[in-house]
C-alpha cells in the first residue's frame, strides 16, 4: 500500500487511518498487510518523500508538466540527415542509447554497434581500427537525448544515417529517431558485418530518399491517432508495432506511387517495410520523446521524463531537475529466449525505447497487447495487471491512448517519482535482449523493471531544493 499518498494500492486498499485500523485488529475479520516503507526504508529519502507529498508547489509544477505532456500533438515531419537536423550533432560525434557512458565502460552490443557505425562512415578500414580509435578518443560519444534524439538498443545514430522528424507544433520542439533496420543481425543490437553495413548504406541511398518524395506528398502525418488506433489493433508501440506499422504502409502506398520516385525504389522501399513490423518502433520513440520534452523543466516537477539504458546503467530524468541523470546498475532481463541461449549470454537491459513506457504506452499499455506475451513471456493476465499496476505510480490517464480491455480507459501516463518511492512499485518495461557480446545479435525479449534506486536519488534531489 501507499503509505504517504492516498491512492489505493491492489494489494489492499486502505488509507493511513485504516492502517492503523489493520495494526490494531479493528474493523471486523483479519486482514493480510503486505507493506513495507518507502525506500526500503532509507531515512534520508524518506525524510525527502515527506517533504515533497502534497508540497503546493509540487502538486502544481506535476499539473502543468502533465498538462504539456497531454496538449502534444508529435507530427511525422519528414526525413532529415542527422549531421544536418539534430542539434549539437559534431561530423566526428556518435550518439548512443542511455546516459553517458564511455567507451571503456560500454557493453558489448554498444561497443559493436560504434565499430559498425564508424565503419559505414568511412572513418575506419576495419573493425580493429575502429576499436582503436574509439579507445584513442578520436570519436566523440553523446547520449541521443542530450540532441533531442533516441534510437533503439544501443542507439547509435551517426552523422550520415537519415533520422525520422517529429514535430510538435503545441510547444514548438522536435524529437528525432533513426530508421528501423528490422531484426535479426541489425546494428542495434551490436552486429557490423558487410551484410549490415550494407543495408544501412541502401536506408541511407534509396530508403530515406524515397520516404521522403512520399512525405513530401502526404505531408504532417498526426501520431497520436495512428498511435491511438494502433493499441485497438493489438499493439503496444514498443514491442509490438505490427498494426502501426502497417498503418503506416497503408498511408505511405498511394503517397509513393503519386510520387517521383524511381518504381523500382518505391517498390523496394515498400516490400522492406511490409517485411519489417517493427518499422515504426523508432517512429513511436521519437513521438513519445517529443510528448515529454514538452513536459521536462517545469521547476519543482517530480513527473519522469526520460528512462533510458546504456547496458551498464540505467538512468532516468525528471522534469523538474533539469539535465541530470539518476543512474542504478542496468539489470539483466527475464523472459524468453530464443533457442541455444539463455540469461546467461545476455547484456543488461539496453535501449532508449522505455521512452515509449515513460509516456504511457510499451508495458504501460500491455493490456492492449495480450498477445505480446508470446514475445516477451507471461499471460494475458500478466500483461492487463501490469497495466493497472502502473496507474499506482502514474498522475493522469491520457484519454488519447485508451485500452479497449479496461473499457478504453486512458493509458496510465505521467511516472511520478513520488508514487515510484512511496509504493515501491516499479514502472514495468518490456523490451528485447540483446547478446552480451558485439555482433551476436538479439536472443530473446522479455519484461524487466526501473531500479528503484534512480527513483530514490530523484526525490532526495528535489526534496532538496523544496521550500518548506
Amino acid at each position: 500500500m501507499s503509505a504517504l499518498f492516498s491512492k489505493p494500492l491492489s494489494v489492499l486498499n486502505v488509507g493511513l487511518a485504516s492502517f492503523a485500523d489493520a495494526i490494531e485488529g479493528r474493523g471486523g475479520a483479519a486482514t493480510r498487510l503486505e507493506w513495507a516503507p518507502p525506500a526500503n526504508g532509507d531515512p534520508k529519502v524518506g525524510t525527502a518523500l515527506a517533504r515533497l507529498v502534497n508540497h503546493p508547489a509540487v502538486e502544481k509544477a506535476n499539473a502543468a508538466a502533465a498538462d504539456r505532456y497531454l496538449a502534444a500533438q508529435p507530427r511525422l515531419a519528414g526525413i532529415g540527415v542527422a549531421r544536418e537536423v539534430l542539434p549539437g550533432m559534431g561530423e566526428r560525434m556518435l550518439l548512443h542509447a542511455g546516459p553517458p557512458v564511455p567507451w571503456a565502460r560500454m557493453c558489448g552490443p554498444m561497443r559493436g554497434a560504434i565499430v559498425g557505425a564508424m565503419l559505414y562512415e568511412g572513418w575506419a578500414d576495419s573493425a580493429e581500427r575502429a576499436s582503436a580509435m574509439a579507445a584513442a578518443g578520436d570519436v566523440a560519444f553523446a547520449p541521443c537525448h542530450h540532441h533531442a534524439a533516441v534510437g533503439p538498443m544501443s542507439g547509435i545514430i551517426s552523422p550520415s544515417m537519415p533520422v525520422w522528424m517529429v514535430a510538435n507544433p503545441t510547444h514548438g520542439n522536435r524529437a528525432f529517431s533513426n530508421l528501423n533496420e528490422g531484426l535479426g543481425k541489425v546494428l542495434r543490437f551490436g552486429a557490423n558485418s558487410s551484410e549490415v553495413l550494407d543495408r544501412l548504406k541502401w536506408m541511407e541511398r534509396t530508403l530515406a530518399p524515397v520516404l521522403r518524395a512520399g512525405l513530401e506528398i502526404l505531408g504532417e502525418v498526426e501520431l497520436k491517432p495512428l498511435m491511438a488506433q494502433a493499441l485497438h489493433m493489438g499493439d503496444e508501440v514498443h514491442n509490438r508495432n505490427a498494426a502501426a506499422s502497417s498503418l503506416l504502409l497503408k498511408r505511405l502506398v498511394p503517397a509513393l506511387l503519386k510520387s517521383k520516385a524511381a518504381p523500382a525504389d518505391a517498390a523496394a522501399a515498400i516490400e522492406f517495410i511490409a517485411g519489417n513490423d517493427h518499422f515504426f518502433l523508432n517512429i513511436s520513440m521519437a513521438a513519445c520523446k517529443a510528448m515529454l520534452d514538452a513536459a521536462h523543466g517545469v521547476a519543482g516537477s517530480s513527473v519522469v521524463t526520460a528512462m533510458a539504458r546504456n547496458g551498464v546503467e540505467f538512468g532516468i530524468r525528471v522534469s523538474g531537475l533539469g539535465e541530470r541523470w539518476f543512474t542504478a546498475p542496468a539489470p539483466l532481463v527475464n523472459g524468453l529466449y530464443f533457442p541455444g541461449y539463455t540469461i546467461k549470454d545476455a547484456a543488461p537491459d539496453l535501449g532508449d525505447s522505455a521512452i515509449t513506457e515513460t509516456a504511457g504506452v510499451g508495458g504501460f499499455a500491455m493490456a492492449a497487447a495480450p498477445a505480446i506475451v508470446k514475445f516477451v513471456g507471461g499471460t494475458a493476465q500478466d500483461a492487463l495487471a501490469n497495466t493497472l499496476a502502473m496507474t499506482h505510480i502514474t498522475l493522469r490517464r491520457n484519454g488519447a491512448f485508451t485500452l479497449p480491455a479496461l473499457d478504453f480507459a486512458g493509458t496510465p501516463a505521467c511516472i511520478d517519482a513520488r508514487r515510484v518511492v512511496d509504493t515501491g512499485i516499479l514502472p514495468v518495461i518490456n523490451t528485447g535482449i540483446a547478446h552480451k557480446e558485439p555482433g551476436v545479435g538479439q536472443i530473446g525479449a522479455g519484461v524487466t523493471r526501473a531500479p528503484l534506486a534512480c527513483f530514490a536519488q530523484a526525490v532526495t534531489a528535489l526534496g532538496a531544493g523544496v521550500k518548506d
